[in-house]
């Protein structure tokens, strides 16, 4: 069987520019969407997502800000800072670039966040509201997957499938969209057990475990579509050879770089046993900031009655 990679990054785009026309929709009406980021400390990869979410925000035409606080800030700093963009009507959407700094209560801050301004849904009235299938805004990772999965006419209807991870992020909303989409859902976890079989039964995989290629040929059922949440960085030969035996072309790479990126999917298996699937890089990842400005959009509209 040939796979057939699903191209997030080009759904990612068709959603971005669509965005930008909305904007520019809202714009000629006097309001412009307004993105706050939250961003603590100095971990890397957050520093290069709050980036490209601010550069990606400006070329659809929202008013995008980062807040940037060093590790050393408070609690108290964080929480004195959100009730701030709260009360800024200018501001329509805010989000706090996890993880954040040792000693900070995640839940504290997000929970802090005014519920109509929850650009990522991870205060708890969304959560409830999405489970109960109210309008909330949706996080953005199972967001996007569900637009992918749209767009490239998946069928979700009657399908089972499987969830591989059960994350506030990502496991627990991308099973509630599934059921909502009449899929028959299993979250599995590193606790199930037979777990390579257990999903090897989906019709479509949704990998989010945050192991790099953990699911290898015996999790993936001939046939299935498999979607992969993960990105995960690799930093020596032999997890390098592991995941891509055979490829000189990563081999030259990780000689140049001294790592990669993998996802949690095991990049040569896929290909051997699923129908289609994502990749990583170019995958989830674009259609995640997508949908993240999407929401911003969709909290405009509705903070200011548009």
């Amino acid at each position: 069987m040939t796979a057939t990679i699903l191209d997030g990054a080009k759904v990612a785009a068709d959603i971005r520019r669509e965005t930008a026309e909305s904007v520019a929709e809202l714009a000629a009406r006097g309001a412009i969407p307004g993105l706050s980021v939250i961003v603590a400390g100095e971990d890397p990869a957050s520093q290069v997502y709050v980036r490209n979410k601010e550069k990606l925000a400006r070329e659809a035409g929202i008013r995008a800000e980062t807040l940037r606080f060093p590790a050393t800030v408070t609690e108290a700093m964080l929480l004195a800072e959100i009730g701030r963009l709260n009360a800024a009507p200018e501001v329509d959407a805010i989000l706090v670039q996890l993880p954040l700094p040792g000693g900070i209560a995640t839940s504290r801050v997000l929970e802090a966040i005014d519920p109509a301004k929850d650009v990522d849904g991870f205060h708890p009235l969304n959560v409830g509201r999405l489970v109960q299938g109210k309008r909330a805004p949706v996080p953005c990772t199972p967001a996007g997957i569900m637009e992918l999965l749209k767009r490239e006419s998946v069928p979700l209807r009657g399908t089972r499938a499987v969830v591989l991870g059960r994350s506030d992020i990502v496991g627990k909303p991308m099973a509630t969209l599934l059921t909502k989409a009449d899929a028959t859902v299993t979250v599995a976890h590193s606790k199930t057990r037979d777990l390579p079989a257990l999903c090897a039964e989906a019709d479509l995989l949704v990998a989010a475990i945050g192991r790099p290629a953990f699911v290898t040929a015996d999790f993936i059922g001939e046939g299935a579509v498999v979607i992969d949440v993960g990105i995960n960085r690799i930093d020596t030969i032999e997890e390098v050879l592991r995941c891509f035996p055979g490829d000189e072309a990563k081999a030259a790479a990780f000689a140049a770089k001294g790592s990669l990126l993998v996802g949690d999917v095991h990049p040569a298996d896929v290909k051997l046993r699923a129908s289609r699937y994502t990749p990583v890089p170019g995958g989830v990842g674009p259609l995640t900031i997508a949908l993240l400005l999407a929401n911003t959009v969709d909290l405009c509209r509705a903070r200011r009655g548009l």
